[in-house]
């Protein structure tokens, strides 16, 4: 095992997962990618004053993620491992399998943030969509919170 992605949304679950592949990229001496797949910038349509202010804010946003991201890695790397954080933006799933597929990753680890059925009957569910899609092992690390009823 030489490449690891860590999948981090800095949700309450992302300090597990970081946790979780870095005891396995230490185990095995393996690169360890942090990686965040931000939300695709919208299509604005209509007036061009609220667009502005929506990129601006939304630019924002992105270096303060890409900001934290980087402050995780460091840390990681002051730990004597061999970190890298990517910032990368477009649809969840397509875009971590296509990065796993693109960094020749031996594993991705990622989340679960414990929704019920319901939920993920109208939005879905990342590490399912990983899971299905995916090219190497998953290891999705629970949440901590307790699940939503059904």
């Amino acid at each position: 095992m030489k490449r690891i992605i860590a999948a981090v949304d800095f949700s309450s679950v992302s300090d597990a997962v970081v946790v979780s592949a870095r005891a396995i990229a230490r185990a095995f001496g393996a690169r360890l990618y942090l990686i965040h797949v931000a939300a695709p910038d919208p299509d604005f349509v209509g007036f061009e004053a609220g667009p502005r202010s929506v990129r601006k804010t939304r630019a924002d946003e992105l270096r303060e993620e890409h900001r934290d991201l980087q402050q995780w890695a460091s840390d990681l790397r002051e730990q004597g491992l061999d970190a890298e954080a990517l910032l990368v933006q477009g649809p969840t799933v397509e875009t971590l399998v296509e990065r796993a597929r693109h960094l020749d990753a031996d594993l991705i680890v990622l989340g679960s943030h414990g929704h019920g059925a319901v939920y993920r009957a109208l939005v879905g569910s990342v590490s399912e969509g990983v899971l299905r899609t995916g090219e190497c092992p998953v290891l999705i690390v629970p949440s901590k919170e307790a699940p939503e009823s059904v």
